[in-house]
């Protein structure tokens, strides 16, 4: 499973880019807001940071102006991703862009048969959000399982990348049902480090260690 983190702090990304583990970075316009920085001048500094796919979302709402935020973001540099809404325009955009070799992250899926028309769009990512999946009475988790096994029917070489993640169950369900990336903010990332019998084992060294009296080096 892919790493994506989903922020627009360039110091969470350096942070995270350090682990080695990070594959590729999820932006939109709400993260944007929060860094409080240019769209354009943020977005080119996250691509220089990462080698993978930097998805940047387009604002417009019909075919044109997103063709035309399209053409903007698309030369920033060769890693960014086109983020575009579910909507018929979006996959009308996504079918135009993708066809041109231009990377895809249709956004904002919340049903397996929006997932299927990304998939037949061409989308190289489907952004399903399973976070907020949860909070309105669904299942998130199923929703993935369903976009799973559709793309599995028919080798559709879209991947499943898994948003709106909330905790780590999110992300160890993901990869259980065979998801191709999971996007996390950089607090769920550091979750994962985390677990109390490793902290325990730890300190037991350490004092254990201290014990001996010797170092190394």
């Amino acid at each position: 499973m892919k790493f994506f983190v989903d922020t627009a702090d360039i110091a969470d990304i350096k942070e995270m880019a350090d682990t080695g583990l990070l594959d590729g970075v999820t932006t939109n316009p709400s993260l944007i807001k929060k860094a409080g920085r240019d769209f354009i001048e943020v977005t080119k500094e996250i691509c220089g940071l990462v080698d993978g796919p930097v998805s940047a979302e387009v604002v417009a709402l019909d075919h044109d102006g997103m063709m035309r935020e399209a053409e903007i973001l698309r030369k920033i540099a060769d890693n960014v991703a086109i983020k575009v809404p579910l909507t018929i325009d979006g996959l009308k955009t996504c079918k135009k862009l993708t066809s041109d070799g231009t990377m895809v992250n249709v956004t904002l899926c919340f049903s397996a048969n929006q997932a299927l028309l990304a998939a037949k769009a061409g989308a190289t990512f489907i952004s399903p959000f399973v976070g907020r999946h949860d909070d309105n009475g669904f299942d998130g988790m199923a929703l993935i399982s369903d976009i799973r096994l559709i793309y599995d029917n028919y080798d559709f070489d879209t991947e499943i990348l898994v948003a709106s993640i909330r905790h780590p169950i999110h992300v160890l369900e993901s990869a259980k049902i065979g998801a191709d990336v999971a996007t996390m903010p950089p607090a769920v990332i550091k979750s994962l480090f985390k677990h109390v019998l490793t902290d325990k084992g730890i300190e037991g060294f350490m004092k254990d260690w201290a014990q001996t009296g010797q170092s190394i080096g």
